[in-house]
């Protein structure tokens, strides 16, 4: 299997641990295999028996050597066997499905150390890393962006590696005071929190430049845990094998997934199992007040908004204007067209973004892709969660609240059942969770202390030359 950038007319090839440890492309663009595998019935079948009888790892295995040709299979079993397992996992299932209502059910994706969904890869990168740095001996250097939970996942998954250092950026006083905790509480020498003056744009921005200055990504080995990073993706497709198998009975039943999401990155592995030929009829994507997609996939306008115009919403984790995972799609959707992926996402998206509505391309989503979407208030979404456990006896997160409004607001137009996928647990969110259901949701056992830790962060401004200079004086292993 080989993979190319999204900005590359010469399709240039590069093996997958190659791309695992490069995250960005040189060019700016993001990598994608050369094509998509194929799945048949058998396979489909064959996967069944798979997840029932040796488990999630052992299906995750078999996905993921699609994918990977130059890590030996045993290690990769081995890889996937210890990124997936209890009790690193609080369910024996990995990723359990439950049935909400009629016709919508959740796959529960926040049963990993960070109670995120973001865990269901970082688990299986922080092997993969660790793994490919031992075979090269080679040292990285994390840089990465947060808005809520990639951090505290990414953290999780990668203290106490050798040979690796995280800087992670967060918007500085835009998380929840758990999710402040997950990560600043972190006393590890490889993990360095860095609380950076604006919103998550900004920080993914700052990410991207210390990405594209070449000599700095050279000499500090740069690598990403974003999901910019294609390995996070082939991770997520994974889960929605998994909760279609759990979902149906027979290989001709298709199943509709409605997904929480602002950078894209959850739902784009949604497309790429789609176009691998997993039984997807929709793809529902849910935003919060920040509906950059949802207008997009309402009117072909893709208008991204500066920091100042974008929200902070009770849904913080969606609080971004310019969803990087998004070019994947339109690269797809243009037929792999890298000089034009190029223009839109390299200028356009710079100076405001860009409109498709009068492309041919644009009528087609829907029926070639599937997708649909919606967008949820912070009214909507507290009376989702009030709701949900007044008449389901289920407490749900914010951000899963938003998919959940969503999917109830379609599901006349759908003809199949839609599974939710759940993006974190609701203790992350007390105060909304107080709000809407009149007191604080309980913290699981695991999670009993993790208020009362110190906290290690350092402050900085919104200057991708200052951090640069911070991790250049701290990434030495």
């Amino acid at each position: 299997m080989q993979y190319i950038s999204t900005r590359d007319s010469s399709q240039t090839p590069f093996s997958f641990c190659d791309i695992l440890l490069a995250g960005l492309a040189a060019d700016g663009g993001l990598y994608l295999p050369v094509e998509y595998p194929v799945l048949n019935d058998a396979q489909l079948t064959k996967w069944r028996s798979v997840l029932e009888q040796e488990g999630y790892h052992a299906l995750a295995a078999e996905v993921l050597e699609l994918f990977v040709d130059d890590i030996p299979k045993n290690d990769l079993k081995g890889i996937c066997a210890r990124a997936y397992n209890t009790p690193k996992f609080a369910h024996e299932d990995i990723v359990p499905v439950s049935q909400l209502e009629e016709g919508i059910f959740i796959a529960h994706l926040s049963e990993g150390p960070s109670a995120a969904f973001k865990d269901m890869a970082m688990q299986l990168l922080g092997e993969l890393f660790e793994y490919e740095l031992e075979r090269r001996q080679d040292t990285l250097t994390i840089v990465g962006a947060t808005s809520g939970d990639t951090g505290s996942s990414a953290e999780y998954a990668m203290r106490g590696r050798d040979g690796i250092r995280v800087f992670m950026l967060t918007p500085k006083d835009r998380m929840t005071p758990f999710q402040q905790a997950q990560m600043f509480g972190l006393d590890d020498p490889n993990i360095f929190n860095i609380a950076l003056d604006g919103m998550f744009d900004d920080c993914q921005d700052v990410v991207k430049a210390i990405s594209a200055d070449a000599d700095f990504k050279r000499e500090h080995r740069i690598g990403a845990v974003n999901s910019i990073n294609w390995a996070r993706l082939m991770a997520q497709v994974v889960y929605y094998i998994s909760t279609w198998i759990r979902t149906t009975d027979s290989n001709d039943e298709k199943v509709s997934f409605c997904v929480p999401t602002g950078n894209f990155g959850d739902i784009c592995a949604g497309h790429i199992a789609r176009q691998m030929g997993l039984p997807i009829d929709r793809l529902i994507v849910a935003t919060n007040e920040n509906d950059v997609l949802d207008e997009f996939f309402k009117t072909g306008d893709y208008r991204v908004r500066s920091s100042a115009d974008t929200f902070v919403t009770s849904s913080p984790s969606m609080d971004i204007s310019r969803a990087s995972n998004f070019e994947r799609f339109v690269f797809d959707a243009l037929g792999r067209d890298a000089d034009r992926v190029s223009e839109l996402f390299g200028e356009k998206v710079k100076t405001g973004g860009f409109d498709l509505s009068a492309d041919d391309v644009f009528p087609t989503l829907a029926d070639r892709y599937g997708f649909m979407s919606g967008k949820s208030t912070h009214a909507d979404r507290v009376q989702t969660i009030r709701d949900c456990s007044e008449k389901n006896g289920v407490l749900i997160d914010p951000h899963t609240a938003d998919g959940v409004k969503v999917a109830r607001d379609v599901r006349h137009q759908v003809d199949t059942p839609i599974v939710c996928l759940e993006t974190a647990l609701p203790v992350k969110f007390a105060e909304t969770i107080n709000e809407a259901i009149g007191k604080d949701p309980e913290i699981p056992s695991r999670f009993a202390e993790i208020m009362d830790a110190d906290r290690f962060v350092v402050d900085m401004p919104n200057d991708a030359e200052v951090v640069k200079k911070y991790i250049a004086e701290n990434a030495t292993v």
